[in-house]
Parts: C-alpha cells; structure tokens; sequence
C-alpha cells in the first residue's frame, strides 16, 4: 500500500484537528464530563476509526485493511490497559476530578509524540537490520511474562524516581492552584502536582510505547497503518477513561488476555525472522523454512482472546467485589479530599457511587461484605465518608439518606 505525501499531511493535519478541537472545547474549561458526554464522544471516535479502516479496505485492499484493523483493536486494548495506570497515578497525585480531563489530554498528546518516534525508529531499523523482528520478538515475549506477574499499586504510584528527584531539585506544592502548572508559594515561584503528575504520566508513557510499537508491528510493516491504527487508538482514550473509569478494576483477566496477544504477537514475530532470516549463526544465514501466521488469523485470534478475557472478567464474581472495594476506598478518600471537587452535585455523585458500591457488596454476599470488614483502614474509611455526609446533610448541603451504616450487620 503506496501513501503519497499528500495523504500523509491529510491525515496529520485531521489528527491535530481532532486534538485541537478536544482542547478548545471539552479541556480548556475545567469540568467533570457526565457519563452520557463521555458514552456520546467516546462512540464518535470509534466510529471515525472503525470508518478510516473502511478507506483503508476500499482504497488500500483487503491486506491493508486487515493489518489496520488488528492493529488498531491490539492497540486500544493496551491503551485500555494504560488506562489503568493513569488511574493509579492521578489517585496518588489527588488529581481533582475537574482537572483529570487536562491531565489525560497531555498524556494522549505526549503518548502520540513519543510513539511516532518509535514508528520511524522501528521503520528505520526493519528496513536495515532484519534481526530487529528477533529482538522485537523477544520483547514481547519478555512484556508477556511479565504481564502475568502480580504487580501492586506500589509500582505505578506517582512516588517514583523521577518525581522524588524533582521535589528535592525545584520548589513544588502540596497544593493544587487550579490547572496552573506553576504558581507563588512562600514568596517564591513553585511548582504544583499538576505539573508532577504530567511528568509522572509522560515518563510512563514512554514505557508503554516500548510493548505497543513492536507489538503492531509484528501485524504490519507498513509505516502509514502503524501511524494511523496508533493514532486512533489514543484518540478518544480522554473520553473513555470517563466512561469506563468505574469498571477498570473489574477487568481481573485482561492482563491475562494482553499477554496472551503479545506472546502470540511475540511469536509471530520470531517466525517472520526465520522466514527472512539473513543472521549468520541461524541455519547459516540462509532463511528458514517455517510457517508464518497470516494478519487475518492474527485479527481472529486478538478479537477471541479479547472476547474471552473480558466476559470472564464482567462475569467473575470476584471481578465484581475486587471493582466495588477498589471503587468504594476511591470514591471514599475522594469524597473526603476537599481538594479533589468543590461541586456540590458532584460530591453528591461520588457519594452515591459510593453507596452503590456498598448495595454491590452487600449483594455479593457473607464472604464479599467479611471481606470488607477484614480490612479495619477500609472500614474506618468508609465511615469517615458517611460521618461526613451526614455533617454535610444536617449543614443542608447534601441530601440524607436516613441509613445508619456503611455496610449492615453480618
């Protein structure tokens, strides 16, 4: 598939048009989006990708549109997966809900630049060394092995290197100044978590660009579908952390469904080298003779694992007690966070969320609610949220819900 320059500026400047448009009018005020903004917007930018893919079909043939197509749903499965990082860090960064829009927007923004430079760096090393498909092979199936060790909050906290660093080196803040990335504190100019977390989300972003740019392409060598299937997939990422935000935690099985697709990608890869292989210490340099996997068996195989690991994760059972906890201590500790939103209807739907979560424990049964009363931190927590509300309400600045407890007796 031949892309003219004119396409490639076509399609960068409609790129940044989209980024631009997402600024002007959804992040430059601050603002919490509702679920049905969010539900509304994040439909329309798969529905501009799924529609790109059709061009790429009609006008690129069935090869190209298969590639793209596979790329594009690996890729918005990692970014899914990214998601959940992103959460983790604007959690421990006390990101005020109004505020997290701006957050992920730079994210998406820095992630677009980082990977375009590692599209091109790929593209450079594929056309000139052909043992880089080993090397991508194994990174891979290294990421994969990796996927499917336990790894805790901890590890993707804010608290990071880079981030003590600067807090020891410049003048920060504790405290948030609006979106503001710098302002005066103690007489001095400082900067503020806001611009700690950005940093915090870019340098992660990096990491992920190292699994996500060999992964597609071990399903396309073709710069234009890699840029393009890359580029849709983070588009809309702002809009579906919102829509989806409250059920991340209960995807338990999707890191065990990306390692999946990354091992087979991984292994795809291998057997593409050995197709090509010109590496003098493999079958003397000469190539060999193996099968290789073909991107529609590729998109086939993506799209089962996919189906499969997310049913069982809407389905399990624990899936939905570890998505109510993990939901109840945030909405909880945000709740209690005067920091995280001044909006009273929105303090009002974190409570309610938090309610919700509660009737989803209490649903699931003994062994789910004792699991909750097991942990004491969690449960002080969860009290401190009613106690407050409660204060609030006779204050007459919430409603009442007339309930005596967090979570009934056993």
């Amino acid at each position: 598939m031949e892309v003219s320059p004119l396409v490639w500026g076509m399609t960068i400047a409609a790129i940044v048009g989209l980024l631009l448009f997402d600024f002007v009018f959804h992040v430059r005020k601050a603002h919490a989006p509702t679920l049905r903004e969010a539900a509304i917007w994040s439909s329309i930018y798969v529905g501009l990708a799924l529609l790109f893919g059709v061009c790429v079909l009609v006008f690129g043939g069935s090869q190209a549109g298969s590639e793209y197509f596979a790329g594009y749903v690996t890729e918005k499965a990692l970014s899914v997966d990214n998601l959940f990082v992103f959460l983790i860090i604007m959690t421990s960064f006390r990101v005020p809900r109004e505020d997290q829009q701006k957050v992920l927007l730079f994210g998406i923004v820095f992630s677009l630049i980082a990977r375009t430079g590692f599209i091109f760096l790929g593209a450079a090393l594929i056309n000139t060394f052909a043992w880089v498909f080993y090397l991508f092979g194994l990174i891979l199936l290294l990421t994969a092995g990796n996927m499917l060790k336990a790894e805790g909050e901890e590890s993707h906290s804010g608290d990071n290197f880079i981030i003590r660093l600067a807090r020891k080196v410049f003048h920060t803040t504790d405290d948030y100044d609006g979106d503001k990335l710098f302002t005066m504190h103690e007489g001095k100019r400082a900067m503020t978590p806001m611009l700690l977390v950005m940093v915090a989300i870019g340098g992660t972003d990096i990491l992920f660009a190292l699994d996500s740019i060999p992964a597609i392409f071990g399903l396309t060598e073709n710069v234009y579908i890699v840029f393009t299937a890359t580029a849709f997939s983070l588009l809309g990422l702002r809009q579906l952390f919102f829509l989806i935000d409250g059920l991340l935690d209960r995807l338990i099985y999707l890191s065990y469904g990306l390692a999946g697709i990354l091992g087979f990608i991984g292994v795809k890869l291998v057997l593409h080298a050995l197709h090509e292989n010109n590496v003098p210490f493999i079958n003397n340099g000469e190539p060999v003779p193996v099968i290789e996997i073909s991107t529609g068996f590729s998109l086939t195989v993506i799209l089962g694992v996919l189906a499969v690991t997310v049913l069982a994760s809407l389905l399990s059972p624990a899936g939905k007690a570890q998505n109510a906890i993990a939901n109840a201590r945030r909405h909880a500790t945000s709740y209690l966070d005067s920091e995280y939103t001044a909006d009273p209807v929105e303090r009002e739907r974190i409570f309610g969320l938090l309610l919700t979560e509660r009737d989803q424990i209490v649903a699931l049964g003994p062994k789910y609610r004792q699991k909750v009363r097991d942990e004491p931190t969690l449960m002080a927590l969860l009290q401190r949220a009613r106690d407050s509300h409660d204060n609030a309400a006779a204050r007459g600045e919430a409603a009442p819900t007339g309930e005596p407890k967090i979570l009934p007796p056993q």
